[in-house]
């Protein structure tokens, strides 16, 4: 692992570029993805990925919270990561991950993870992070339970998609938890 925070064994956590739209756009085009991840949204026209990546590399963060681009050190951009909730009173916190589909299952989300926890944790003075996944999101339920995340608690009939109502679980770490699997 490198000295710089933001690198993880794997990838590298950067701001989002304005030349990044083209794959951001190519990756809202997957909606099954799309709705692994939050939600299939309305078509956007490549003029409004473009003008979103422009806003995007503007805004590096709104406090603790912050989206960021995940690349591979060969400089490919493989994907996503943000977090959001922060509270820096209670000292918790939540991420989303999103990777782009032809980049699965490479170990991408949970070196970006791991990284964004090592900062968050030993950086920003956080105690807790939680993860919400959907029920019918087995790929991210792995990917929680692999990282040592507990299921503490599951919000019924939370989800609409593809006609159903599904459940979405709710993940935690603590810091604690994290420093003895990832000394």
């Amino acid at each position: 692992m490198s000295n710089y925070a933001w690198d993880g064994l794997k990838v590298r956590l950067r701001p989002v570029l304005s030349s990044d739209w083209d794959k951001f756009h190519n990756n809202d085009m997957d909606s099954v993805n799309a709705r692994l991840c939050d939600e299939i949204h309305f078509p956007r026209s490549e003029e409004g990925t473009r003008q979103w990546a422009e806003r995007q590399a503007l805004n590096t963060s709104n406090g603790d919270n912050v989206f960021l681009a995940i690349e591979t050190f060969d400089g490919t951009l493989v994907g996503s990561i943000s977090t959001n909730s922060c509270n820096s009173r209670n000292g918790t916190f939540k991420y989303g991950v999103s990777i782009f589909r032809d980049q699965w299952r490479n170990g991408y989300a949970s070196d970006a993870i791991k990284a964004v926890l090592r900062y968050y944790f030993g950086e920003l003075r956080y105690r807790k992070v939680n993860a919400h996944v959907y029920a019918f999101n087995d790929g991210s339920v792995a990917l929680q339970e692999h990282l040592g995340f507990i299921q503490e608690g599951i919000i019924r009939d939370m989800v609409f998609t593809k006609g159903l109502h599904y459940d979405e679980y709710i993940y935690g770490l603590t810091k604690n938890e994290f420093e003895k699997l990832y000394p």
